[in-house]
């Protein structure tokens, strides 16, 4: 009987093994670790998925992501360096946790006001041999993986991480140069070809898996601004921060890695980057009110910012528009410096008050530039952010912050949180892009962060590039509708309408002139309509670098936004905007200027526009009904 009982013991000592080997709780000498963590959604298949592991010959942590069983990210390094320890490298596994993330937020602009948030997560506990310590937190949900490092007190300051995303080498990318305003084109390549450089950390990639936009949320002043550097020849992105040493003082949650991943509607729709942020910080939002703005600066400059007479007509503009804002640039307070700040009316100084009042009379509110400089220090803040508010301003446009290093994000830290208090709404340039921040500071209503309208080298591609890479994480100060600029801008005039939808904003910057809005009666009865917030968002074609439609739902009217690059062509477009039958309004390019074409579709048929040389097209789509001739709810002919 010994030798049976010896091979049943046998047999279950192996099944033991086997079990913990699944588990991911096998002894130390093991080769490799690993845990998994998926999204909570029922279409597990659909939804990307992670796999951490853990090489227990070097003690390295990487993580993969996949999409139903393909390759979305390809085993890439995790791991962080800190003063007191290396936190990448001869790691043991301590515990993992798991929770399920459920949770409702509403809002105040993007691309739909009323969102659900459901993600598992899983953190892992590692540690050195020395006993440092290391948490690995990583979620999942239907549209993204993200993962963030914790650490306890006494880690020291940390030198940088050894953070990674590897690509398969023949993955499309598109992806735009670093610059400290954010300000790059995109341009494709694949994940190889790229050249060697530093790029934004919004970088898209199509691979098996799907689509795949790297990203950042949470960041603060309690860490510093991600670029990805790159290697050509290479799949390997890595992480470099802006700070050669960043400057901590007790536990240190890192911001998040973020991979927004899916097929193409499901990036461009996403919200995954806000959904990770922090809950907002602002209690009564009552007072932030997203709108469009007649923006000033394309359309006069400089001399319109020192000129009360000028603003006053550009008020009167955006009145009979019922356009809620109006955007006063640089210039306005040209004379600061001489005016007398010890004197307690010294702001009688300016005659920003008299228009602020004169356009509260009309149903419009003043929206201002200032420069980071002179917002830069409490005193500096104590003597604007207050006075603003007294004069009753609705919004400041903050330029030229230009930095994403430690120091200036404690700056944005600051700013933020006396801009809630002071009820001023927020629009930042020369900045960092979102990252989360307007879940957590919903008076910002817009970021730049972009090659926008005022660039004169944008090409065709990169305008139909940016609703699947910038426009994904967040609000986006473009400034369309600059028709003036014919020859300095590369698409056409029903392209320009199209952007207004095409590229979300919470304040639209409109950048044109009177003039030119008054020349296109069919361009301004549109964008006298075009809502700032949505209900619903979605992509109705495209293809990153060719074609962008996208269609956004105020109430039961859809907005359509069609941006293309390329020779004209009849587009067609899937009208997937639900059942029924429609009556679809387009404004086209035609042979003498914009043209009006109306038609009845059913929800799925085909949608054909006649699109020109890099153009494009705008348009509703409201239910019909007998006897109904326009969606516009301002021209009933």
């Amino acid at each position: 009987m010994a030798v049976p009982i010896r091979t049943a013991v046998t047999a279950l000592c192996a099944g033991l093994v086997a079990a913990l080997l699944t588990t991911g709780h096998a002894r130390a000498d093991r080769r490799e670790q690993a845990w998994t963590v998926s999204g909570p959604g029922r279409t597990a298949d659909q939804e990307p998925s992670a796999r951490i592991s853990l090489d227990d010959a070097t003690g390295t942590v990487s993580l993969t992501v996949t999409r139903g069983g393909r390759t979305v990210i390809e085993p890439s390094p995790v791991g962080i360096v800190t003063g007191q320890a290396d936190l990448s490298r001869d790691l043991r596994f301590l515990r993992r946790k798991d929770r399920l993330i459920d949770e409702r937020y509403r809002a105040t602009s993007g691309k739909r006001l009323d969102r659900r948030v459901r993600m598992n997560e899983t953190r892992l506990s590692f540690a050195t041999p020395t006993g440092a310590r290391l948490d690995l937190v990583v979620r999942a949900s239907r549209d993204g993986v993200a993962y963030r490092y914790v650490l306890p007190a006494g880690h020291g300051d940390v030198l940088g991480e050894t953070s990674a995303f590897n690509l398969p080498t023949d993955a499309n990318a598109w992806l735009g140069t670093y610059r400290a305003d954010n300000e790059g084109q995109f341009v494709q390549y694949t994940a190889a070809t790229a050249p060697t450089g530093e790029y934004s950390d919004q970088a898209l990639f199509a691979t098996d898996g799907g689509y795949t936009l790297l990203a950042e949320s949470d960041l603060t002043g309690a860490y510093s601004g991600a670029r990805l550097a790159h290697d050509q020849s290479t799949g390997t992105y890595r992480i470099r921060l802006a700070d050669a040493r960043i400057r901590t003082d007790g536990p240190l949650r890192t911001p998040w890695r973020a991979m927004v991943t899916g097929d193409l509607p499901t990036v461009t729709r996403s919200t995954f980057t806000d959904d990770l942020a922090p809950a907002s910080k602002v209690a009564d939002t009552s007072w932030i009110r997203p709108g469009t703005v007649l923006w000033t600066w394309l359309a006069g400059g400089r001399p319109a910012g020192q000129s009360l007479a000028a603003q006053k007509a550009y008020v009167d503009y955006a009145a009979e528009r019922n356009w809620p804002y109006e955007a006063v640039d640089a210039g306005w307070y040209f004379k600061a410096d001489e005016w007398d700040t010890t004197d307690p009316d010294w702001q009688t100084d300016s005659w920003m008050p008299e228009l602020v009042d004169y356009a509260r009379a009309k149903g419009v509110g003043i929206i201002v530039w200032i420069h980071q400089r002179e917002l830069g220090t409490p005193e500096e803040r104590a003597r604007w952010l207050p006075t603003l508010e007294r004069w009753g301003v609705k919004g400041v446009k903050i330029d030229f912050m230009d930095s994403e290093a430690q120091p200036m994000l404690q700056w944005y830290d600051t700013v933020l949180a006396e801009t809630a208090a002071h009820h001023l709404m927020v629009d930042f340039h020369g900045s960092t892009v979102p990252k989360g921040i307007q879940r957590t500071w919903p008076q910002v209503m817009t970021l730049e962060g972009v090659a926008g309208e005022e660039k004169r080298t944008n090409t065709a591609a990169h305008l139909t590039t940016l609703p699947f890479t910038r426009n994904v994480i967040g609000s986006m100060d473009f400034t369309p509708g600059a028709f003036h600029r014919v020859g300095l801008r590369p698409n056409s005039d029903a392209a320009e309408v199209g952007l207004t939808v095409a590229y979300e904003s919470g304040l639209q910057m409109l950048a044109g002139t009177p003039e030119s809005y008054d020349a296109r009666p069919l361009a301004r009865d549109f964008l006298d309509q075009i809502p700032a917030a949505w209900d619903d968002t979605r992509l109705l074609a495209g293809r990153p670098g060719r074609e962008a439609v996208l269609a956004r739902r105020s109430a039961d009217r859809w907005f359509l936004g069609g941006v293309y690059a390329g020779a004209a062509h009849t587009a067609e477009v899937p009208l997937t905007v639900g059942p029924g039958r429609w009556l679809v309004e387009t404004i086209e390019d035609g042979t003498d200027g914009l043209v009006r074409r109306r038609q009845v579709l059913r929800g799925g048929d085909v949608l054909d526009v006649d699109v020109v040389t890099n153009g494009g097209f705008a348009g509703f789509a409201c239910p019909w009904r007998a006897g109904i001739t326009t969606c516009s709810v301002r021209s009933q002919t």
